[in-house]
């Protein structure tokens, strides 16, 4: 009866966090199925910041210009930026995945003291790009990798005088602590750049 009682407190426990997966939009749902809105990520990795690595996957380009969250022990870009080629259709610069992303976490873990059974929490712009991020981790064997669904910027806005402005949700909207300042320990640099 006790293993029990230990197993349901642990479960109640590490689900502490969680939103219920059916609540979670296609687009942003991962295999890992563990999700945390802006406000429970800061929460999580106020109460165990030595035991959780927080990466902003985002590209060097957003983190330098658009801010980061207070707390985040580095960026880590999944997709890079093709500066030199740029799509007319969409209307933006094209991205390909980021070849060092998974030695780049583990890394992160192992700076951190951490193995690849510690939480890791995940934050992008809007939630879309760490799904796919946790999805690469989960491939190569991680398993408690967090997706922080509403990004630093948050979702767009549907209707109104805010509509199609990043207003609904996300960290900084939540009032969260975020700075435009980068310290280098947290900057993501391609192997052999200084």
């Amino acid at each position: 009866m006790r293993s029990i009682f230990l197993a349901l407190a642990l479960y109640a426990c590490s689900s502490a966090y969680a939103i219920d997966p059916a609540a979670v939009p296609p687009d942003k749902r991962t295999v890992l199925d563990r999700y945390l809105t802006s406000a429970e990520a800061h929460r999580m990795l106020s109460e165990n910041p030595g035991g959780t690595l927080f990466l902003d996957v985002r590209t060097q380009a957003e983190v330098s210009y658009v801010g980061v969250p207070a707390g985040m022990d580095a960026n880590v870009p999944f997709m890079l930026v093709d500066f030199d080629h740029f799509d007319a259709k969409s209307r933006r610069f094209t991205l390909h995945k980021n070849p060092e992303f998974i030695r780049s976490v583990e890394q992160r873990l192992q700076a951190k003291g951490l193995d690849r059974n510690a939480d890791i929490v995940l934050i992008c712009r809007s939630g879309d790009r760490t799904a796919r991020a946790v999805n690469a981790l989960a491939a190569a064997g991680f398993t408690r990798v967090w997706t922080v669904i509403d990004g630093f910027e948050g979702d767009t806005a549907d209707s109104g005088a805010e509509r199609g402005k990043r207003t609904v949700n996300g960290w900084k909207n939540a009032g969260l602590p975020w700075s435009y300042a980068l310290d280098p320990a947290q900057v993501w640099l391609p192997p052999g750049a200084r």
